[in-house]
């Protein structure tokens, strides 16, 4: 019974942290001074400059949201000029949507805030560049473990990963 008892504490501790982690690292990057993306936008273009152009559907299962909010948001972003609209290339196909170069542009711009942001929580911790790799390595784990059970990978670029992952599309 010990063991259990101290199992859960555990995943208490754990579950709070995260939580807290999630609430601090938004919190912490301020009011998003300088950069230009809102968060849908922000994070829909992360997953589009990964690979191959997807349909609303595809994007739908892969942030496990309604086909409607995510018409929504890809409806706006196509009004400022960073996704455009493929057309199907066969009858019954689907429109896939890909980022513009001034999506790509703009989310660059608002990655490089971002990474200074994340250099900063990573400075007031005081990790050396070691440290910073453990917990990189930790989060990756991590992440691969959620994917895993949610049977949705997540696309990734910039050579964070060396494990293969799949495109987020429904299987």
């Amino acid at each position: 019974m010990t063991e259990l008892n101290e199992q859960e504490r555990r995943l208490g501790a754990l579950e709070r942290e995260l939580t807290l982690l999630s609430r601090h690292f938004i919190a912490s990057r301020g009011p998003r001074i300088g950069q230009s993306l809102d968060r849908s936008a922000y994070v829909l273009l992360t997953r589009l400059e990964t690979g191959e152009p997807l349909t609303l559907k595809e994007l739908a299962h892969t942030f496990q949201a309604d086909v409607s909010t995510i018409n929504r948001q890809v409806g706006a972003m196509l009004r400022q000029g960073l996704v455009e609209r493929l057309e199907p290339a066969g009858r019954g196909a689907a429109r896939t949507f890909r980022p513009t170069p001034l999506g790509l542009e703009r989310l660059a711009a608002d990655r490089a805030i971002s990474r200074a942001g994340t250099a900063q929580l990573i400075e007031a911790a005081g990790w050396s560049a070691e440290r910073t790799q453990q917990f990189l390595t930790l989060m990756i784990e991590f992440n691969h473990g959620i994917e895993q059970l949610e049977g949705r990978a997540w696309a990734r670029a910039g050579g964070t990963d060396t494990r293969p992952s799949g495109d987020g599309a429904p299987q």
